[in-house]
């Protein structure tokens, strides 16, 4: 990056960042750090819940998700307006009248503690790995950047999250993100433009979707149903409402976000406003990888997309069979100019013939491409069997840092930071406050003052940083960070849900038959997982569904007692 870039991203990051622990400096007890004293408005608690889900995954790795799979990612969210609207109606005002740190405090008034406990540890173990990734993300952009192990960076940028983490709490973490998301918001849209801009001058925005459109990067609606098939509007309406309404509705990180509005009607609207908005955000962002995609045909891309794996390799004894196969990579996207520019006068003059034949040599042409790609990653295999070679985390990176103007690859870059900072902050105080409340308050010390728990929490924060750090070393070997996260979400998203929609819904159930439930339905996931059972999103409805049958079964079967009623 030039000079300029580098100041627009250190001054963009230190403002906000200054601004948030400004805001925060008063933070001296526990109410204040873990929820910011439950005072903030409406526009603040939506923004933050939006800024938590919005980590530095969405801004590097959908546009390559887009780039390599299409748009059809979008349909993961068509089932996050219908949770909203759940979410608002039953979890919002019970986890508020009951004036609750975290929402598994609920469990224990409504069961017991050790179905309490179990679902606090559930969300601990996913949440602590998925911050983990969440940390590995931004560590791609220095990583590329500085030309330096991915390692270092990921320490680097682990210990800077920790030190914001423990200083300000939520209060810091919702402050920041209300700027935080302005600022990605404008970003968004400024890439969107240059990507356009840079298009060949006789190729109009219109022009590059009717070019994706052939080539099969516009799928965003799949009405084929598939038990195996990732994203389709089926497992997007259904799978994606029962992973959204765990995440948001059981997931501390974006409990403890709502909970910090000043009333229950500000705590509805902020999560009204994140269902509103987010969907047509994912789409811009998934838009970008798309036009991304058009941009490339015209464009020579890289071979590969990870330039530090490409620098081991030119540096390796395989360098000449890699210079053979980039010179066929060139070769067979040089012919690929002349098949679009076939396709493009098809499309002019509506002849279908025509655009028939160059979709099929374009096609053929793609998977020639991806022979290719598969020979270089059996390369870098074999130069190194650890080496990362999936590179769709490293698309739009790369993109940004060659083609777009000085200052806005400094602002871009800075959001990619920025993004990183609210999620993995959120998190780790979401994890934090799970610790202290569930585990240090109900079964170590319970009796300790304000000040003591404060200090628990900020210590917590610190081990969850050291762990998250460690796992954030291994997320390259995750492939897709974006599906990495939400494939680990729906292994427990599920169970977690389930509990909790009986523990709402199914008033006669106890204890004892949903901690049960609860175990036997989280087993059956796992394996399902590993045997290749179904889609992942499919994972989210089925260990819901399978803690209600088992707590049915096993409350008929256990003796009766009076339940516990909490309305």
């Amino acid at each position: 990056m030039s000079t300029i870039d580098w100041l627009v991203m250190s001054i963009t990051l230190l403002l906000i960042v200054v601004y948030g622990m400004w805001k925060s400096r008063n933070t001296k007890n526990i109410k204040e750090f873990l929820l910011a004293d439950r005072k903030l408005p409406w526009y603040h608690v939506g923004l933050s819940v939006m800024a938590t889900q919005a980590s530095a995954i969405t801004f590097l790795a959908a546009p390559g998700q887009a780039y390599s799979d299409g748009m059809r990612f979008l349909q993961f969210y068509f089932g996050l307006p219908l949770a909203m609207v759940v979410l608002c109606i039953t979890f919002i005002p019970i986890f508020r009248r009951l004036n609750v740190y975290t929402a598994y405090e609920y469990l224990e008034k409504r069961f017991d503690v050790k179905t309490r406990l179990l679902t606090a540890f559930l969300f601990l173990l996913q949440r602590g790995i998925s911050t983990g990734i969440t940390i590995y993300a931004p560590s791609i952009v220095l990583s590329t950047i500085l030309g330096i192990h991915i390692t270092y960076t990921t320490l680097f940028i682990g210990v800077i999250v920790i030190i914001y983490s423990v200083y300000g709490g939520a209060k810091a973490v919702s402050h920041t993100q209300l700027f935080q998301m302005f600022v990605i918001f404008f970003g968004l849209f400024c890439a969107a433009f240059m990507v356009i801009n840079l298009l060949p001058a006789n190729i109009g925005f219109f022009d590059a979707l009717h070019i994706a459109g052939k080539m099969q990067k516009l799928n965003v609606i799949d009405t084929h149903f598939d038990w195996n098939n990732r994203y389709n509007i089926w497992s997007g309406i259904i799978g994606g409402f029962f992973l959204q309404l765990s995440y948001f509705g059981t997931d501390q990180s974006q409990v403890g976000r709502y909970l910090t509005g000043e009333s229950v009607t500000h705590s509805r609207l902020g999560l009204v406003m994140n269902g509103l908005v987010k969907i047509p955000m994912q789409f811009l962002i998934l838009l970008i990888g798309t036009l991304v995609f058009v941009f490339y045909q015209f464009h020579q891309p890289p071979v590969f997309f990870n330039k530090v794996e490409v620098a081991r390799l030119e540096q390796s004894p395989y360098k000449n069979d890699f210079k053979t196969l980039q010179e066929s990579y060139a070769k067979v996207h040089t012919e690929k100019t002349a098949e679009l520019q076939s396709l493009k006068d098809g499309l002019a003059k509506k002849d279908q013939g025509k655009i028939n034949e160059a979709r099929l040599q374009l096609q053929s042409s793609d998977n020639r491409e991806k022979v290719i790609k598969k020979s270089v990653t059996d390369l870098m295999s074999k130069n190194d069997p650890a080496a990362d070679t999936n590179d769709t985390n490293y698309v739009f990176l790369s993109f940004v840092t060659s083609y777009l103007p000085v200052g806005l690859i400094g602002l871009l870059i800075a959001i990619i930071f920025l993004s990183a900072m609210g999620s993995m902050a959120s998190a780790l105080n979401s994890l934090a406050s799970t610790s202290t409340i569930d585990i240090y308050k109900r079964l170590i010390n319970n009796e300790g003052n304000d000040k003591t728990n404060l200090s628990v929490s900020r210590w917590t924060t610190v081990a969850w940083g050291v762990f998250c750090i460690v796992i954030g070393v291994y997320a390259s070997k995750m492939g897709n960070l974006l599906e990495a996260v939400n494939i680990l979400g729906s292994l427990f998203y599920g169970t977690i849900l389930g509990i909790f929609i009986v523990a709402f819904y199914m008033k006669s159930i106890q204890g004892k038959a949903v901690f049960y439930a609860a175990l036997i339905a989280e087993a059956f996931i796992v394996v399902a997982w590993l045997t290749n059972l179904t889609a992942f999103l499919w994972l989210n409805v089925f260990g819901c569904l399978l803690v209600m049958i088992f707590s049915f079964i096993f409350q008929a079967m256990l003796p009766q007692t009076k339940p516990v009623r909490i309305d």
